[in-house]
């Protein structure tokens, strides 16, 4: 048997949500399937830490697509060109993005439709091009996978697609999220926190992610409860509105708040096993990794009661209404003043993270390519 997977987004160090299911889940497949062979195909030199095993072979196809003209161009043309000059039996996007008329079956992972909900955040070319394309290859897929029954009821609603073409494949989180001893953690905070207990926030600074109702929840907080409690805030700022910095120039304790940048796993891992909370609240959200890497950490967890959030956290996290100040504020309060409340969220976390994982997803993923095959 042999598969191609579009790998675009399979980037070093540079792997955010998509990136990471793409690495984890392949890595896993491919091991575990021998006899299958893999062509990773990137839209640029790819680094030989992709290939996962000697079954898989790293082709580079040009251009390097990272515009909406180069997008039509690569997926369009390029890659069912070369899919059907191969003699594929199968195509995995772990994107979502599926060339047309191709000669094998299909098989796209979606993991939101958050561009289709919130088109303003989005810049006008991407916008535009992912609201004509999107539909397009999620009918093209012979089979869709998707991260949960959140994401899948959107699927099904918003593209008109049958629930029984739509598997849900979970994601996991990495082992590198553990609980770390209390001496790890003093030098944590003297590194990045001026030696003081901290919230956490992880993830690109999206304007999905809600950072804005975040900082005001902080300083709301801070304005109310005496605490030397500070907010690091972790990841790349690609994105961030004039709006987001209007907000930030004006909080009364914006010395309190920390810009750590993108860190490396290992960094990230302890960062987040220092906190005294993982304060995750993101308006739209297809999954939500974050969330498990916190309940793995033994990390209280502050999350959205809205889209998939609920359900992957469940009764093991506070939930708060991503555009409500005061209420975020009062879950920051309770975590650092209620010592029950927090004990019993980290019991329930480290029970709700038993039902995740990276070889589960894997799993899921192959047992839909197999249905994909009609196996």
């Amino acid at each position: 048997m042999r598969i191609a997977v579009n790998t675009r987004l399979l980037v070093p160090e540079k792997m955010d949500g998509i990136g990471r299911f793409t690495f984890e889940t392949l890595q896993r497949i491919c091991n575990n399937n021998p006899e299958v062979k893999f062509d990773f195909i990137f839209d640029r030199k790819p680094s030989s830490e992709f290939k996962f095993s000697e079954n898989v072979r790293l082709i580079s196809l040009s251009p390097p697509a990272r515009h909406p003209i180069l997008w039509v161009i690569w997926f369009e043309y390029r890659l069912r060109k070369y899919i059907n000059s191969n003699h594929f039996d199968l195509l995995l996007s772990p994107e979502g993005w599926i060339p047309p008329n191709l000669n094998c079956p299909s098989l796209g992972v979606i993991h939101d439709l958050n561009f289709a909900h919130h088109p303003e955040n989005i810049i006008f070319s991407h916008r535009k091009y992912l609201q004509y394309f999107f539909p397009k290859f999620a009918n093209r897929a012979n089979r869709i996978a998707t991260v949960s029954e959140f994401s899948k009821k959107d699927i099904i609603e918003t593209y008109n697609i049958s629930p029984e073409k739509i598997d849900v494949v979970y994601n996991g989180a990495n082992n590198i999220f553990k609980p770390i001893s209390t001496e790890e953690k003093i030098n944590v905070r003297a590194t990045f926190s001026n030696e003081k207990p901290y919230f956490i926030f992880i993830g690109t600074l999206h304007p999905r992610k809600n950072i804005d109702h975040l900082l005001l929840a902080f300083d709301d907080f801070k304005s109310t409860v005496h605490s030397n409690v500070q907010l690091l805030i972790v990841g790349n700022r690609k994105w961030w509105p004039a709006k987001v910095e209007s907000i930030y120039q004006k909080m009364k304790f914006k010395d309190n708040v920390h810009f750590l940048g993108r860190q490396s796993d290992e960094n990230l891992a302890q960062l987040l096993a220092s906190a005294e909370a993982l304060t995750y609240l993101p308006y739209f959200e297809g999954f939500g990794i974050p969330i498990l890497e916190a309940f793995q950490c033994e990390v209280p967890v502050i999350t959205s009661a809205v889209s998939s959030m609920p359900e992957v956290a469940k009764d093991a996290a506070l939930l708060a209404q991503p555009t409500d100040v005061r209420s975020i504020s009062e879950k920051m309060r309770l975590i650092i003043e209620n010592d029950e409340l927090k004990k019993r969220l980290i019991l329930k976390g480290v029970e709700r993270a038993k039902d995740f994982s990276w070889d589960k997803t894997a799993d899921l993923l192959w047992q839909s390519i197999l249905k994909t095959l009609g196996k």
